[in-house]
């Protein structure tokens, strides 16, 4: 199958915003420090950039959580594949996600990680795609939102490829 990739957002427009973004949990979390989330691999890339942007105390932990394989949307069956690393009891966590679509990985995730106590919860996605939620999932920080196509670049994936483009694009067959 070959493909193509049209430019959805720039490389400059995707910085702009995660800035903005950045700025408005420094501002939220002022007197707090934040424990972020990183939900793997595709949250990679935007969770190192939100974390450079944010001015209060920031540490990092990683999970891992499958729900795609390697087709284009989403089985609907959610598994733990890396867990974090430390506990979360009392910490003000915010899940860093590079995209949401249908809710139901965040949904079961965020569930799971209330069951371990922190003091709070908060979503932030680079990309979100309202009109394919199935499962509610409050986001409290969207970069973008942007219409149902399939998308690559800036963490994101087809098949394990497109990851390391710098802006987002979406991939054409």
């Amino acid at each position: 199958m070959s493909e193509r990739i049209r430019q959805l957002l720039s490389e400059e427009e995707v910085n702009r915003r995660i800035c903005q973004i950045g700025e408005q949990i420094s501002r939220d979390y002022e007197g707090k420090s934040v424990h972020m989330i990183c939900v793997l691999k595709g949250g990679v890339f935007f969770t190192c950039e939100l974390a450079k942007r944010v001015t209060v105390p920031v540490s990092l932990d990683f999970m891992s959580v499958s729900s795609y394989g390697n087709d284009t949307s989403s089985s609907g069956v959610v598994r733990i594949v890396k867990d974090l690393d430390e506990p979360i009891e009392g910490k003000d966590v915010l899940i860093v996600e590079d995209i949401i679509d249908s809710g139901r990985t965040l949904s079961y995730l965020i569930e799971i990680l209330k069951q371990r106590h922190p003091a709070s919860i908060h979503l932030c996605t680079l990309l979100d795609k309202p009109e394919r939620r199935v499962k509610d999932v409050k986001v409290d920080y969207v970069c973008f939102n942007i219409p149902d196509e399939f998308v690559v670049g800036y963490g994101l994936d087809y098949a394990q490829k497109y990851r390391n483009l710098p802006y987002i694009g979406v991939v054409e067959f």
